[in-house]
């Protein structure tokens, strides 16, 4: 298990960055029991090791202006890794795919697309999603109302596992 590298003091900075990754370093440091400058050094050490993988906004899509929220599965005529590599690629191009996860089973990948109006998800899904090499079905369904988005992990079912194995 990779977090078996990770010390307790390492999970609550990993845990209060997730919460809030705005927060300064000497409040961090403050939260975690440490003093600031070794907090900050466990920060970029997590930085350097993937753990932390950047910081962005929570931004709401709709007070942008995109109102439409669809998941989009996706199947493939050919799941050859080169092809798989070829479509997800293709994925990271198209700025209305916000996720893109490959999974087994009926379908090969599932897309979360976000796009200001029907019309515009529309398009995209006829001549761009639709019309793209070894596509052969996508399926849609659109977003009614969200009941949950929470980004990251469950730190606290976490340390439950970890002093379970302790």
């Amino acid at each position: 298990m990779a977090t078996s590298r990770l010390d307790e003091i390492d999970r609550k900075i990993l845990a209060e960055l997730q919460a809030d990754g705005r927060m300064t370093n000497v409040e961090l440091a403050k939260r975690v029991g440490i003093s600031a400058p070794p907090c900050l050094r466990r920060v970029r050490t997590l930085e350097d090791a993937g753990y932390i993988r950047g910081y962005h906004a929570d931004v709401d899509p709709r007070e942008l202006g995109f109102e439409v929220q669809v998941f989009a599965m996706v199947g493939l005529q050919s799941q050859a890794e080169v092809d798989l590599s070829a479509f997800e690629e293709r994925c990271d191009g198209w700025p209305l795919v916000r996720e893109c996860h490959m999974l087994n089973g009926e379908v090969d990948f599932i897309l979360k697309c976000v796009a200001p109006d029907l019309s515009t998800f529309q398009t995209f899904l006829t001549e761009e999603l639709t019309a793209a090499d070894n596509v052969i079905s996508v399926k849609t369904s659109l977003v009614i109302r969200g009941a949950k988005d929470e980004p990251g992990v469950p730190f606290d079912i976490l340390e439950e596992r970890l002093n379970r194995t302790a």
